[in-house]
């Protein structure tokens, strides 16, 4: 007990630090993320006004419940900073260990982006069966410019990239998602009119992966094309609830999200096999991440957002997500397992 409390301390003395507030194979798919374009090493622009070295808070803010102190010792930071958040939607409880840290979104951010397109469906402004070109990325020197060139590629309909973008990462579909509903201001947009916050996107993801690597996220926080633990929380629950699209469009997205090929071994690696789960993974340059709904087998539904840095490779990373979305899913089980028996008496 007092190893644990020590390590939970430990832990949670990195709380609040900067903005106010198992298997070990790599998805062959979005370890893409991962790769450059551009063989040249350039200057990179000045960005130091969105960059911050990530210090440790001096204050403890110990947690009260035992799922808080159990998600600590997961997310200890000892090897590289790790964000989580968990909402369960039946009782409205959430729990989060640098909940409210900006972490990088990398392919996490491919749910905003889709649901901006399916909100313009729901308004009439454009249909799924739109046709538009994937873009794909023209070989770019790192930093060489403030937007990587991309070519037209084949046509494709909207229904077909968004399948693409969310089941398994494709860029070039989302980047041409991107470029229909008006770019990453579009999509800022939206979130802003959703009434979240916590979430921003700022390059199109062929940028984003060719300046891949420009800081190290287990020591910085880039505040470009970031999300907080919490706002991601915030954001699946509130489509997964159809809290801002039509039944239709929800449908569209959640379904995709269920589909997902990438990522096996991060939040479903670890869950029972009666555990269904909606999820959206994201790789970059020493990080990496998994959002989603955990529909338990008796009927609740779990929204989840882990971002891991450093922890020594991707597979140790993969390994870590597993392992809190488990100590997620049994934590809550638990706590609805106790209220059963309470309110039985």
């Amino acid at each position: 007990m007092t190893g644990l409390l020590t390590r939970l301390i430990g832990t949670l003395a990195l709380a609040g630090a900067l903005v106010a507030p198992a298997a070990a194979r790599a998805d062959s798919i979005d370890s893409a993320f991962d790769r450059t374009f551009g063989t040249e090493l350039r200057t990179p622009p000045e960005v130091a006004s969105t960059v911050q070295p990530w210090v440790p808070a001096p204050s403890v803010n110990v947690f009260g419940g035992s799922l808080e102190a159990q998600l600590a010792a997961y997310a200890d930071a000892g090897q590289g900073r790790i964000g989580v958040a968990a909402l369960d939607l039946a009782s409205g409880r959430m729990v989060s260990v640098l909940g409210d840290q900006p972490f990088p979104m990398a392919s996490t951010s491919k749910i905003a982006i889709v649901a901006t397109y399916l909100d313009g469906v729901d308004r009439g402004r454009w249909r799924l069966s739109d046709q538009f070109p994937l873009m794909l990325p023209v070989r770019s020197a790192k930093f060489s410019s403030a937007v990587a060139p991309v070519r037209a590629g084949q046509m494709m309909s909207a229904q077909s990239l968004i399948e693409l973008a969310i089941t398994r990462s494709d860029n070039p579909a989302t980047d041409a998602l991107l470029k229909a509903v008006g770019g990453p201001a579009a999509v800022n947009r939206w979130m802003r009119s959703a009434g979240l916050t916590g979430l921003r996107i700022d390059r199109d993801i062929a940028t984003l992966v060719r300046d891949d690597g420009e800081h190290d996220p287990a020591r910085t926080v880039d505040l470009r094309d970031s999300a907080t633990p919490v706002a991601m929380v915030n954001l699946v629950s509130g489509l997964y609830q159809g809290r801002w699209l039509t039944p239709q469009s929800r449908a569209v997205l959640i379904g995709a999200m269920e589909r997902c090929v990438t990522g096996k071994n991060r939040i479903p690696g670890l869950l029972p096999e009666d555990a269904r789960v909606a999820h959206k993974t994201g790789t970059l340059s020493n990080t990496a991440s998994d959002v989603g709904i955990i529909n338990t087998p008796d009927g609740r539904a779990i929204a989840v957002a882990i971002y891991v840095t450093g922890q020594g490779s991707k597979a140790n990373r993969a390994a870590r997500i597993a392992s809190i979305a488990r100590a997620v899913y049994d934590g809550y089980q638990i706590e609805s397992s106790s209220l059963r028996r309470s309110a039985s008496r």
